[in-house]
């Protein structure tokens, strides 16, 4: 068992490693969280009126396949099928298992990194349009007075 085990174990890390991509999660989203860098900066406050809010999905992978569920998920696959069989049948079942592991598990992991998100059209008091999207962490309705704080390319609004 252990001969079948150490070849099976090597093709499923190396099929879900050909599988999968690096997932960069990004900072959060949220008009309330403020990384380190961007606590005591001065940033520029406009004022306004929200004129639509829509909801949206933000995805946090960036659309990019995430390698702990492609991985996780094959190598579930891979001891599940493997133990589906005898002899070399167990080596195709854990093969067959490892693939749709990291198929299933890269489908869980990128259902987890979407969130609820807003747009949120505002006009601004000097005339312009302006559309923000962020978490979904706060509700504003059409017609609200709101604050857009903006700095180092990063736009909030906030109440």
């Amino acid at each position: 068992m252990a001969r079948l085990t150490t070849p099976l174990l090597f093709v499923t890390v190396a099929a879900t490693l050909g599988l999968s991509a690096c997932t960069a999660i990004g900072p959060s989203n949220s008009a309330s969280v403020y990384r380190g860098g961007q606590a005591q900066r001065e940033q520029v406050v406009r004022m306004g009126t929200v004129e639509s809010v829509r909801p949206v999905t933000i995805d946090a992978s960036n659309g990019q396949p995430g390698a702990l569920g492609v991985l996780g998920g094959g190598a579930l696959g891979a001891v599940g099928g493997s133990a589906i069989g005898g002899g070399r049948g167990s080596i195709v079942t854990g093969i067959l298992g490892a693939i749709g592991g990291a198929v299933a598990g890269q489908a869980i992991e990128n259902r987890m990194s979407q969130k609820a998100g807003l747009e949120i059209t505002v006009r601004l008091d000097n005339g312009e349009l302006r559309a923000i999207t962020q978490d979904a962490d706060e509700g504003f309705r059409p017609g609200e007075r709101v604050r857009l704080l903006s700095s180092g390319g990063v736009t909030r609004v906030t109440h």
